[in-house]
């Protein structure tokens, strides 16, 4: 059910209520000119949300590359959140992943073909993008969260929406996760509600349509998450996530991701034993973490397996310390997006049509 993940501080509301004084001013500065925004004759595709964090922009963005990079030459640009650089950098196949962050460097590491740069200077990046020799060649540029960004106007802007944390019964920061009013998803050209139940009904989506209270040029969709086979971080084993239940495996589920109640509930679906262990988003794991991760384990009831998502692998692949039990038994939960209600072809032709129409 829709808005089942909400829970509002209630005794935050008046810190609230002067956040939301500050971004209504910033918007306003935007909305008459007085703060500029910049439009770039490159396609510019801005994925972003309203809720601070886990709408799932990573598999999105990725479900982008998959559709555009048949045709076109990809860049993802991204702020690179926790990255311990500053400034442009341009992603190599080798670049440490301290140096753009988690889910620039998992980008790389799927698509290499795609550049990757972060910049927290959006125009900057965009402009070193398109200048730079090694990649002017650039069609595409997809800006990762980026709707609240708007010293770029990007040409098509996609906001995503958790249907399991509707924004419509959420609250400004502090009190809730809204980073700005719900009445600015006016910004937005297409918005998605992710997360979805698989066989969320016609009414169910009519209900939440309902919710949103969209324009008529704001085109609404809904997607899925669809889970791949489990593979070992430190090993070349595979395990298929319906094999866990025949199995009657315990799962310890070890998340650093900003909305891990949403994975439970899925891994629930597939196992009955499920332990979790969740650390903030983006969390680097520390000395301290490695000894509570052993202990966890250790103490589980067997067969055991621990399962942890790909963002959360890129930091977890070099740490040190892990028990040769925890190291053979940690597999990585792969996901890609699904688009819901056979409008997966009408999403396509929409983002495509874009891109040709402003190449």
């Amino acid at each position: 059910m829709e808005g089942d993940l909400i829970r509002i501080n209630e005794w935050l509301l008046p810190l609230s209520w002067l956040y939301g004084v500050g971004t209504d001013a910033r918007n306003m500065l935007f909305d008459m000119g007085i703060l500029t925004s910049k439009t770039y004759d490159i396609p510019t595709i801005s994925v972003g949300n309203i809720t601070a964090g886990g709408t799932g922009k990573t598999p999105h963005i990725e479900y982008l590359i998959r559709l555009l990079s048949k045709n076109h030459k990809v860049a993802v640009l991204s702020r690179g959140y926790k990255r311990r650089s500053r400034g442009f950098v341009l992603a190599e196949a080798d670049t440490p992943m301290e140096e753009i962050g988690d889910e620039p460097w998992l980008i790389k590491q799927k698509f290499p073909e795609v550049y990757v740069a972060v910049d927290s200077n959006r125009r900057n990046g965009i402009e070193k993008l398109t200048s730079n020799n090694r990649t002017r060649d650039v069609q595409v540029i997809l800006l990762d969260d980026a709707f609240q960004h708007r010293y770029v106007t990007p040409k098509l802007n996609i906001l995503l929406v958790d249907y399991h944390r509707m924004i419509t019964d959420d609250r400004l920061l502090p009190a809730g996760r809204l980073r700005e009013r719900v009445s600015n998803k006016i910004r937005a050209n297409i918005v998605i509600v992710t997360k979805c139940p698989r066989d969320i009904t016609p009414m169910g989506c009519r209900v939440v349509k309902q919710a949103l209270h969209l324009k008529p040029f704001q085109n609404l969709y809904f997607s899925t998450f669809r889970y791949g086979n489990l593979t070992q971080l430190f090993g070349e084993g595979e395990i298929g996530i319906k094999q866990l239940r025949k199995e009657n495996m315990h799962v310890l589920l070890l998340t650093g991701i900003g909305n891990p109640q949403q994975m439970e509930q899925d891994m629930r679906k597939f196992v009955q034993h499920v332990t979790p262990l969740s650390y903030p988003d983006h969390h680097y794991f520390t000395p301290k973490n490695v000894i509570e991760i052993n202990r966890v384990a250790n103490n589980m009831m067997k067969p055991m397996i621990i399962v942890t998502t790909e963002k959360d692998a890129t930091r977890l692949r070099n740490l040190k310390g892990l028990d040769e039990n925890v190291r053979n038994n940690m597999y990585v939960l792969p996901i890609e997006v699904e688009i819901l209600k056979e409008k997966e072809t009408t999403l396509n032709e929409q983002i495509i049509k874009y891109v040709h129409k402003n190449s």
